[in-house]
């Protein structure tokens, strides 16, 4: 089970990987984050927004992620429809992923289950 320590250091993982070979970099929210019995929940935005404030710097169209403690993968969750509505469905395991919803940070790749 992963604490909230190495939960943090696959999340920044992640924003490594999504950031690809983009001009400026994706920082935690942490005073955004929220902590759940399977999990924590991330939220992001471009460094450079955090330092300016100005809008125009941030992140358009991006969704909050799951870290989850046992599998040890990340969850992204769509922009359609409302977090709430996704971890309602992910309690339920009633959550439909997409071909990319899951990404296994010791394997570096993403996949549907």
């Amino acid at each position: 089970m992963l604490t909230d320590k190495d939960m943090l250091e696959i999340a920044d993982q992640y924003l490594e990987r999504i950031n690809g070979s983009l001009d400026d970099v994706f920082l935690i929210l942490p005073e955004l984050t929220i902590k759940k019995p399977y999990g924590n929940i991330y939220y992001f935005d471009y460094k450079k927004y955090l330092e300016t404030g100005n809008v125009r710097d941030s992140v358009f169209g991006s969704a909050p992620f799951l870290v989850e403690k046992d599998k040890h993968r990340i969850v992204q969750f769509g922009t359609a429809g409302s977090l709430e509505s996704q971890l309602e469905a992910y309690e339920k395991g009633t959550f439909v992923p997409a071909l990319d919803t899951f990404w296994y940070p010791y394997e570096d790749r993403f996949s549907h289950k």
